[in-house]
């Protein structure tokens, strides 16, 4: 529920009343009981969302979710340990992978 500015144009009184969308504007004046009440423009009729849950991010469209999904895939590095041989394998494999060669040539 916002918070609403009023003034008085009889006495001159201004103050805040916090009342409910569905509430009609008050017009007569608590402190000299006349019917000159006005409402102000103010900032006090805005919704604020205050306190956790209430983020930009909590209802992104599903192509803006897969896109963001992609980029930070992307962005992962190949290796894993960052010893790579030249066709993407690892050297330990391309090492091992050799000696069993070697070794079945001899027999």
């Amino acid at each position: 529920m916002p918070t609403y500015e009023y003034q008085c144009d009889a006495c001159g009184h201004r103050f805040d009343e916090f009342q409910s969308f569905r509430d009609d504007p008050l017009t007569v004046c608590p402190k000299c009981h006349e019917a000159k009440l006005r409402r102000l423009f103010g900032t006090g009729a805005a919704i604020l969302f205050k306190g956790s849950g209430f983020y930009e991010t909590d209802y992104r469209s599903e192509s803006y979710k897969k896109a963001a999904k992609a980029e930070s895939e992307s962005a992962k590095p190949a290796g894993t340990n960052g010893t790579t041989g030249t066709n993407g394998t690892s050297s330990e494999k391309s090492a091992s992978t050799s000696e069993t060669k070697a070794s079945t040539d001899k027999s």
